[in-house]
């Protein structure tokens, strides 16, 4: 009995580090992000050689022999050494592209899971009856993804306390540093770019304090502004991503921000936002929670800015204009030109025109150059001085990353997920002299559009590269048929089920081609959650 307890209890532990690990990639559940993955993916979250346990122990129920009981239990503890063995296994053959972080939520989250099977072992090893313990217990590992479930609701008001001592503590420190500016960062693309690139920019006069990598939520401010935040500061930086409408909203009101950027109205996270109207309410919630003596910068050539402020703005914010098509705006870049070193393009701004020079890939970034540089002015920042502090900004990790692999140059654009981004890479490697291969698993979340996105995005590939190597064979469908359309030889593209087995298949390409240097751009390397069968 002991055994059968130690077993379990390691077995378990693996089991639900797993199905802890996908609740928090899935947000704790934001939006039901975690159920609605459960659904998408059943095959991965029920293994059948668990249900057998849980037979054993409904048999238990009509048996009387006590023999049976040794047998069973000895018979499960061997199914469950088994489980053990394939599930490190699994961790050894997989290296998740996003780190499972123990976070003080994730051990509370242990915490009661374990109690709750312990206080069941207790009974189990107390009890004469021991058969309605083994159905339970086996039942948690079968349905091991619901179960984490269930322990995150159990625990939720333990979370809402966690978060409204946190949520308090940096409101206090907020309210004592007076003379903060805050600078809110929002679209369906770009926001991390951009404020690493407003960050840089800014940093020529103020001491600035971004938010760190990609926390653009709630938690992600409370981190920023408790851990880093110095009272020494002038500029706090806020990134902020949504789901739904009325989270930016809700930022706003935290840190109450008097400046803002807004990159571009996209498609992402059309699956839960419904229609680009509604992305569009959500991002402009942040300018219409600005402080009416700041000013904000938005995009001219986005369609969906300008219909918004024509028609729905309330707020009666100064706007900073910019654009690289539209003409009748406050600053302007024009002469952008681009090889694998950067690129360099003029602005011009109230009949002045300046030269910018960057080791930045893409037109995304000359836009979002441009707006910190438009609100660089707004806080009377020197033009010049900004100009030669774009010229030291590195690109950001994963955001078309220009990398030497081998005797290949990767362009590696992995943390891009979108029709707007992969059309930039896509022109980014156009533009360079050598063979250009893609290597991309395709773009989720963009709701009922998802199909006919990734079928375009196919086509593109097909008229853009020499070779596509495709990650996925379910997720690949749409790219497969856009390229198919487009005539693109079968011997020109391969369908691979991990993104490590590229590198080998890059290699052959080098090797038909080695004379010509190889340009690979690695477009949306997709979390953990989207891999098909387990495997990255």
């Amino acid at each position: 009995m002991y055994i059968f307890v130690f077993i379990y209890l390691i077995y378990i532990f693996y089991k639900s580090r797993t199905a802890l690990y996908m609740l928090q990639q899935n947000l704790y559940n934001e939006n039901n992000r975690y159920l609605r993955w459960i659904g998408r993916n059943i095959g991965r979250c029920f293994n059948p050689i668990d249900f057998l346990p849980f037979l054993l122990g409904i048999f238990l129920f009509f048996t009387k022999e006590s023999f049976a009981y040794e047998v069973i239990f000895l018979s499960i503890t061997f199914i469950y050494i088994i489980g053990i063995y394939d599930e490190y296994k699994k961790n050894q053959d997989n290296q998740n592209k996003i780190k499972f972080n123990i976070t003080s939520r994730i051990k509370r989250l242990y915490i009661t899971e374990f109690i709750l099977i312990g206080a069941i072992i207790s009974l189990l090893l107390v009890l004469e009856n021991k058969s309605w313990s083994l159905f339970v217990l086996s039942l948690m590992v079968a349905l091991i993804y619901y179960y984490i479930f269930l322990v995150n609701i159990i625990n939720k008001p333990i979370e809402k306390l966690v978060y409204l001592y946190y949520f308090n503590k940096a409101k206090k420190k907020l309210s004592s540093m007076n003379r903060l500016k805050v600078i809110g960062v929002t679209g369906s693309y770009g926001k991390t770019s951009s404020k690493n690139i407003l960050s840089h920019v800014l940093s020529s006069k103020y001491i600035t304090r971004p938010t760190p990598k990609n926390l653009n939520t709630p938690y992600g401010l409370m981190i920023t502004i408790n851990n880093y935040l110095d009272k020494f500061d002038d500029i706090l930086i806020a990134e902020m991503g949504a789901y739904v409408n009325g989270e930016i909203k809700n930022m706003c009101n935290f840190v109450k921000p008097q400046y803002g950027i807004l990159t571009v109205i996209g498609e992402a996270h059309l699956e839960t936002f419904k229609t680009r109207e509604n992305i569009c309410r959500a991002k402009f919630e942040l300018i219409e929670s600005l402080d009416e003596n700041g000013a904000c910068v938005l995009n001219k050539d986005d369609s969906y800015q300008v219909n918004y402020v024509k028609n729905e703005l309330k707020n009666k914010i100064k706007i900073i204009w910019i654009g690289v098509e539209n003409e009748d705006v406050d600053f302007q870049a024009i002469n952008i030109k681009s090889n694998k070193y950067g690129m360099n393009f003029d602005v011009l701004h109230k009949g002045e025109k300046y030269h910018v020079e960057t080791k930045l890939l893409g037109v995304h970034n000359v836009y979002n150059i441009i707006a910190s540089i438009a609100l660089g002015v707004e806080l009377n920042v020197p033009i010049k001085d900004m100009i030669t502090k774009v010229k030291s900004i590195m690109p950001v990790e994963h955001r078309l990353e220009i990398k030497k692999l081998n005797n290949i140059t990767m362009i590696d654009d992995a943390y891009n997920s979108n029709p707007v981004g992969a059309h930039n890479a896509l022109e980014v490697l156009k533009m360079m002299d050598g063979t250009k291969v893609v290597v991309t698993p395709g773009m989720i979340e963009l709701g009922d559009d998802e199909k006919s996105l990734n079928y375009k995005f196919g086509c593109e590939i097909a008229e853009v590269t020499d070779y596509a190597i495709l990650i996925g064979e379910k997720r690949c469908e749409d790219i497969l048929r856009g390229i198919s359309d487009k005539k693109m030889k079968s011997h020109k593209y391969i369908v691979l089920n991990r993104v490590t087995d590229a590198y080998s298949e890059l290699e052959k390409i080098k090797m038909k081609n080695p004379d010509k240097e190889l340009f690979a751009l690695f477009e949306n390397d997709l979390p953990d959650i989207y891999s098909e069968g387990g495997n990255k």
